[in-house]
């Protein structure tokens, strides 16, 4: 008998202790279950073109000052003139500091930015980024540096993690014609910090007059059918130009390191690609988050190995010839190797109390036979970001935001040019609401 109730002690304490692990919380404290007011009073002039938006954000940074300029980065392929529009320059004058970017991109072609914007929460609070001045971390100082990262790259579709700041960012992109679908951790650690502007989650915002949304869905992601910490959003988004439709979807897996972590970071990306499947169906996908996890972890071969989706990763396949992204190796461990080892060798670099951490964490897969890539935004050097690395007086977040352009192509053969999922009429013109899950603004 004491036997038994020591094994029911014990199954007991496991079951809380995984329970705990996946949702992320070890923190005994009661939560402080603030809301999402501290921007209520931000006032925008009506009808700024985005140029004239970001001087004006320039101004609420403090425009009087002279203040450390944006990280600069340039796209990846050779920027030929000659080509479209998706390979060309524009520059943004910012305080007559010059930002070149490509040109934003049009018809059927798709930028995506995909960005871990880091939580003001936890960035202030909890990270410990040791080397970063406390001044360079308050909100007041990254929110309108993280509007420049946005607009100044002109994206249709915003993949963002960790924001703790949704309707800041639905004011001010919502003011340049973007619309936004935002879904929160269950159990979000900022919830147990002082403060907080409620829980953090993931977002999905859209360009309203190029893209229509037909329907989303979102998920907490489980471990071995138990509800995680974790969460996704899909959307499915129509052409207005053309009617062709895609899907999007956006995650923020498990952090840490270690083997278990690892294994249950898996395991979330299992989940995933169910839920990504059943609603995407046959439609082109792009997939991104903030993995968590370097390419070497089991992740990474899970989604690129999946024959559901048949998915390759934007970055490592930019600048492969297009006969190689149709045609890779047939044998899925050496078509995994060889991505893997194109890779951008950091999409982070932070300093932590713990020490430097510099990888590849973030990532953008698409499916190459409906979707080719073209291009690719690059990430700063060393000397570029500095010995402090991010977050930073010229960088908001520990994480590199990930511009990719696309253009969607026809339907194969046996393609098929929408699946099952929470869709509408193509015709009808009306927004529509998917999960009762989630919040679309």
């Amino acid at each position: 008998m004491k036997l038994i109730s020591t094994l029911v002690y014990l199954l007991v304490a496991f079951y809380k202790f995984a329970k705990k692990l996946l949702m992320g919380s070890f923190n005994s404290a009661p939560k402080i279950n603030n809301v999402d007011s501290q921007d209520d009073g931000l006032v925008l002039p009506a009808g700024l073109s985005t140029s004239a938006l970001l001087q004006h954000v320039q101004q609420l940074r403090g425009g009087d000052i002279e203040q450390p300029a944006l990280l600069t980065r340039g796209f990846l392929k050779p920027l030929l003139r000659d080509e479209d529009i998706a390979d060309g320059l524009r520059c943004l004058q910012l305080n007559s500091v010059s930002r070149v970017c490509s040109a934003p991109v049009e018809g059927d072609d798709i930028r995506l930015l995909q960005w871990n914007i880091l939580s003001q929460t936890l960035g202030q609070h909890n990270d410990g980024f040791v080397r970063c001045p406390e001044e360079a971390l308050t909100w007041e100082h990254r929110k309108y540096l993280i509007v420049q990262e946005i607009l100044q790259n002109q994206p249709d579709v915003i993949c963002l993690q960790e924001v703790d700041h949704f309707k800041f960012l639905q004011t001010v992109l919502g003011s340049q014609n973007y619309a936004g679908i935002f879904f929160p951790k269950p159990d979000s650690p900022c919830l147990y910090i002082e403060q907080n502007n409620g829980p953090d989650g993931c977002a999905i915002f859209y360009k309203r007059d190029k893209l229509q949304l037909q329907g989303y869905d979102t998920r907490i992601l489980e471990v071995w059918r138990v509800q995680s910490n974790q969460v996704a959003i899909a959307a499915r988004l129509r052409m207005r130009s053309s009617g062709r439709e895609f899907c999007v979807a956006t995650t923020h897996l498990k952090a840490r390191h270690g083997a278990l972590l690892a294994k249950l970071r898996n395991e979330q990306g299992r989940d995933l690609i169910r839920f990504v499947k059943q609603f995407a169906g046959d439609t082109p996908l792009l997939l991104c988050g903030d993995f968590n996890a370097e390419p070497v972890e089991p992740i990474y071969a899970t989604i690129l190995g999946c024959d559901l989706l048949r998915l390759g990763s934007a970055y490592a396949d930019v600048k492969l010839e297009r006969e190689e992204v149709l045609h890779p190796s047939e044998d899925v461990v050496e078509f995994v190797s060889k991505s893997m080892k194109r890779e951008p060798p950091y999409t982070t670099w932070k300093i932590r109390e713990e020490g430097e951490e510099c990888h590849t964490i973030d990532y953008v897969f698409y499916t190459p036979d409906r979707l080719k890539i073209k291009n690719c935004l690059d990430f700063p050097v060393g000397e570029q970001i500095g010995k402090n690395r991010t977050p930073s007086f010229q960088y908001p977040s520990d994480h590199f935001s990930l511009v990719c352009d696309f253009e969607l192509l026809p339907p194969t053969e046996n393609g098929k040019e929408s699946g099952s999922g929470s869709g509408s009429d193509a015709e009808n013109e009306t927004e529509v609401e998917g999960s009762k899950h989630g919040s679309i603004q």
